[in-house]
């Protein structure tokens, strides 16, 4: 069976990179600060999904993702990959969303690309660390949904078979189709790009990329068509302004502490009674423990 797979990935600003401009006064992110990567676990969730495709020809898998117009970079990644096509979400009014706006604005473009069988994601995302997005995006939509999968085992007869690696051990479990899924970081890593689809897909752009770029190549937009990223805005998926962006995130950042750990002086101790007992009560005395 050919299956329409359909995958949630996020451009983020590299956490191994944050300095002291990495916050805004209001609480949101400042990304044109900071390095943007491919989430690391929407890789892994992308690599889950091209699995389903070479088990299954016939099936596509769409890379669906939120924010300014230069995270169409994670659509062209996706593509060199092996994705088939993907769909951008950009619009001011979707700026400074927290989760539950997120979800809203993801859910709405899922219901405008039509039915799928199987959504999948990463876990979270390394700049917010919350795991709400994918549940959040199954219960707007009324699917079921499978966290913490580490393989996709099985899919056949409306169902699928997914490992999930908890706390404590690995479990394997069952769902309906069609499913959320949301896959950990330790599921398999993404392949690499392909030489091939870098070369076939290089030239990819949004409408807005074309606009505000100098186009060496203008021709082959109408020439090949899977060179036109498709971008969408909070009216092109029927959206409610109210319950996107700032405006429809509950959450609130109320103050933000830069902590930059330096370098103090060290002692060395031996393994004596003695010492180890004067080191326990100068850490009493500074509260560093107790």
């Amino acid at each position: 069976m050919s299956l329409k797979i359909v995958v949630l990935a996020k451009q983020v600003p590299d956490t191994r990179n944050v300095g002291k401009d990495a916050m805004k006064a209001d609480g949101t992110i400042n990304r044109a600060a900071l390095p943007a990567i491919f989430n690391p676990e929407d890789l892994n969730a992308l690599e889950q999904a091209l699995r389903l495709k070479d088990a299954h020809p016939g099936s596509t898998v769409t890379i669906l993702t939120m924010g300014p117009g230069r995270a169409a970079d994670i659509i062209r990644e996706g593509l060199f990959r092996g994705a088939d096509n993907g769909y951008l979400l950009t619009d001011r009014a979707f700026a400074g969303a927290d989760t539950l706006a997120t979800s809203y604005a993801l859910a709405t473009a899922i219901r405008k690309i039509g039915e799928c069988d199987i959504i999948i994601g990463g876990r979270q995302a390394i700049d917010g660390d919350t795991a709400q997005v994918g549940p959040q995006v199954a219960e707007k939509l009324g699917l079921t949904q499978i966290t913490y999968a580490e393989e996709i085992l099985e899919v056949g007869e409306g169902k699928i078979k997914v490992k999930r690696h908890i706390d404590g051990g690995v479990e394997t479990v069952e769902g309906p189709l069609p499913i959320v899924i949301t896959v950990n970081g330790s599921a398999t890593p993404c392949r690499p790009r392909n030489a091939k689809l870098v070369q076939k897909y290089k030239h990819a752009k949004t409408v807005t990329e074309k606009q505000q770029g100098n186009l060496d190549y203008t021709d082959l937009y109408d020439k090949r068509d899977y060179l036109n990223l498709t971008e969408w805005s909070v009216s092109d998926v029927n959206g409610d302004l109210v319950q996107c962006g700032l405006s429809g995130s509950p959450t609130k950042v109320k103050a933000i502490q830069n902590i930059v750990f330096q370098a103090k002086e060290s002692k060395t101790i031996s393994d004596s009674d003695r010492d180890v007992e004067d080191l326990i009560v100068e850490l009493l005395a500074n509260h560093t423990i107790g």
